[in-house]
C-alpha cells in the first residue's frame, strides 16, 4: 500500500483528490488482485421491480427478501410517473448504448440482454469499481433513449441504483452469459 496526493499517477482517469486529502491507494498490481474477474449488472425500468414486489426482491443490505404486499403498496403509491416498459426498438436501442461505452472504455463485454422492464450485463472492467460501471452503463443508455424517444425526455427511465453481483472466475462468468442469452428465453415460454 502507498499513500499518493494525486490518484491520477496511480490510475489515470481516477477522480483527483482536493490538495487538503490524502488518499490511501494500492498500487496497480495490488488492485489486479482484488478487482473481480467479471461483473453481472442487473437495473430495472422505472417502477417494475419494486420492494415487497410478489416475485421476490433485493435489499441492498439483506439481499433476497420475500413478498410483503403492504410495502409493496406503498411504494406504489409513491411513483411520481406511469410505468412504461421498453419497446424492442428502445431494447435495441439500450444494448447498442451499453455496447458502445464498453468500447470506448475497452471493458470486455461478455453479454447484454435488455427486456422490456430490466437489463442484464455481464462484463469485465479491470480497476474500474463497479458502482462507477453500473452508472456510466445506465447513463449512456439513458442519454441514447432520450435522444432516440420523446416519451422518456422528461422522466426517469431506470429505477435507482441497480445490483451487481462480482463474478471471481470463468465458470461463474459462463455461468451469467448463459442466464442472460439463454435463461432468459427460455422463462417466457414457460
Amino acid at each position: 500500500m502507498i499513500i499518493n496526493e494525486s490518484a491520477a499517477e496511480i490510475w489515470p482517469g481516477a477522480l483527483r483528490p482536493s490538495a487538503h486529502i490524502y488518499l490511501l491507494l494500492m498500487t496497480k498490481s495490488d488492485a489486479m488482485m482484488s478487482t473481480p474477474l467479471g461483473l453481472f449488472i442487473t437495473w430495472t425500468v422505472y417502477g417494475t421491480f419494486l420492494p415487497g414486489d410478489s416475485r421476490g426482491w433485493r435489499h441492498r443490505a439483506a439481499g433476497p427478501q420475500s413478498s410483503r404486499p403492504r410495502l409493496e403498496l406503498w411504494h406504489r403509491t409513491e411513483l411520481t410517473q406511469e410505468v412504461r416498459l421498453l419497446t424492442q426498438s428502445m431494447r435495441d436501442v439500450t444494448e447498442s448504448a451499453v455496447r458502445e461505452i464498453c468500447r470506448v472504455r475497452a471493458w470486455s463485454l461478455w453479454a447484454i440482454a435488455a427486456r422490456s422492464n430490466h437489463v442484464h450485463v455481464v462484463l469485465t472492467a479491470p480497476e474500474f469499481d463497479p458502482k462507477t460501471v453500473r452508472d456510466q452503463l445506465k447513463a449512456k443508455a439513458t442519454l441514447e433513449l432520450r435522444g432516440s424517444f420523446s416519451i422518456w425526455k422528461d422522466r426517469p427511465i431506470w429505477s435507482v441504483k441497480g445490483d451487481i453481483q462480482f463474478l471471481d472466475t470463468e465458470d461463474d462468468i459462463d455461468t451469467c452469459v448463459t442466464y442472460v442469452l439463454d435463461a432468459q428465453n427460455r422463462k417466457d415460454r414457460e
